[in-house]
């Protein structure tokens, strides 16, 4: 994340002072979106709107099988939603303010599982996990209707597995970035065993911020989990991406020459 940086002179009477200006660069903090199995954009929208105000740009979509694709919800796979996933990715990154080395992802249930694998696929700089699913590697080009008619998943789910022993949990293991796990209290559709599989799989990460959603379930049921999930994402984002421009800013600043007199500059 650049940061813009000029010496300038500024007029006043009949001389000229020196400053020094500091702006954020022309590019811009990527935000993508992606929501839960039998979800929609709509529930990230309120969230978008508060990391626009971060200075983002963030991009919200309906994967296939969902709002005007629901027709093919029974046949839609695994294989054909990473794919809208990807196309989505790479659509953010057309637009000209976004910076392709700032983007973040936030993944909901399945969403969460499929933004895990693309951080394999896309460069990711921060990844935001709430719930994140794990689905066994099999079947991949199966209709997810019959992947869960075709595997016991409640099964699966309640196993520790290593990182290498499923595609989701090998991305995260490679990913080198920042990123957030929540988890709700009182899921019954990712249960603890899962998050701790991705715990153990991010241990690589640069930074890894984990939080509890008390009293929650797997769909935020009730307002206030609601209300909770957006304050943590928010201020985890707030944290990464401001955290990401101080850094840059000094960076620049660093490189600024050494002024002899800076030392007596405070005397009075």
């Amino acid at each position: 994340m650049e940061i813009r940086l000029e010496t300038i002179e500024i007029p006043v009477a009949a001389d000229e002072v020196c400053g020094t200006l500091l702006a954020p660069a022309a590019k811009l903090p990527g935000v993508l979106f992606v929501h839960g199995w039998g979800g929609s954009q709509a529930q990230d929208l309120q969230r978008a709107r508060e990391a626009a105000g971060l200075g983002c740009v963030c991009l919200t979509f309906d994967l296939r099988g969902h709002e005007r694709h629901a027709a093919r919800r029974d046949t839609v796979s695994r294989a054909d939603n990473l794919q809208d996933l990807l196309a989505a990715y790479d659509r953010l990154l057309d637009e000209p303010h976004v910076d392709p080395a700032a983007i973040a992802v936030v993944g909901i249930s399945y969403g969460g599982y499929l933004a895990a694998i693309l951080t394999a696929l896309r460069p990711v700089r921060w990844l935001a996990l709430r719930s994140p699913a794990l689905y066994m590697d099999e079947g991949w080009t199966m209709s997810k209707r019959q992947l869960h008619e075709a595997t016991d998943l409640h099964a699966y789910r309640r196993r520790a597995l290593r990182a290498d022993e499923n595609r989701a949990l090998r991305a995260c293991a490679d990913f080198l970035g920042d990123a957030l796990l929540v988890e709700s209290e009182f899921d019954e559709t990712v249960p603890h065993e899962v998050i701790g599989n991705y715990t153990a799989a991010l241990s690589g990460a640069r930074s890894l911020t984990s939080r509890l959603l008390r009293g929650a379930d797997h769909a935020l049921s009730h307002e206030d989990a609601q209300l909770a999930y957006r304050r943590v994402l928010i201020h985890w984002l707030t944290e990464m991406i401001v955290g990401a421009r101080e850094v840059a800013a000094q960076a620049r600043l660093d490189k600024l020459p050494a002024d002899p007199s800076e030392t007596a500059g405070d005397a009075e």
